[in-house]
């Protein structure tokens, strides 16, 4: 099957599309709706949905998971409806890139877990299940949320590759950098023993 190549306009105009999907501060709308405050000035200041849990809200950290998930996915799906498999590609990364750094926050945004496990679900569903299923394993075994999201986005470029995926491999890696760059203060702690474990306040 041949691989679909869009123009420079196209492209432009999914990355554009993207951004502005994965912009959208769900955590930060959920908790005002819900009266639990700005999300921006509780715990960690993160606008996730492991800092609306720190509320106690449980619905609202769910609806935050869902939310920051689904603007992923939509972005890939629109996508793929719309143009070719490079601007699938682009409204990706563009996604994440907005989750991360949002126009709309001064570009102070999450750590785009969720919304990376969206995206790789609707990119390529059988490899978005297999970063959900390392994620889960390693917070079951290790009790710590980012080690298990560092895990995980590591190690998926390497499953992709491994398994006939190659493809979407550069995304997959892309994403995993900027993971790791987010979870950056994570990595510290966890080098000196001070990451906070799941299920602990």
């Amino acid at each position: 099957m041949p691989v679909i190549e869009s123009s420079l306009a196209v492209l432009v105009l999914w990355c554009a599309v993207g951004y502005l999907l994965g912009s959208i501060p769900g955590g930060v709308i959920i908790a005002r709706l819900m009266g639990l405050g700005d999300l921006r000035t509780i715990g960690s200041g993160n606008i996730g949905a492991t800092n609306v849990l720190r509320t106690g809200n449980k619905k609202a950290a769910a609806l935050t998971l869902i939310f920051d998930a689904g603007k992923g996915a939509v972005a890939v799906l629109a996508a793929r409806q719309f143009a070719g498999d490079d601007a699938v590609q682009m409204a990706a990364l563009m996604a994440f890139v907005g989750h991360c750094f949002p126009v709309w926050l001064g570009f102070k945004g999450g750590k785009g877990v969720a919304t990376y496990l969206g995206i790789m679900l609707a990119l390529i569903w059988p490899m978005g299940l297999a970063a959900c299923a390392i994620w889960l394993v390693t917070a079951l075994i290790t009790r710590f949320s980012s080690l298990a999201a560092l895990v995980a986005a590591g190690a998926l470029p390497i499953v992709m590759t491994a398994t006939g995926f190659a493809s979407s491999a550069v995304l997959a890696v892309l994403l995993a950098l900027l993971i790791y760059v987010r979870h950056w203060g994570n990595i510290q702690r966890l080098r000196a023993g001070t990451e906070g474990r799941i299920g602990v306040k």
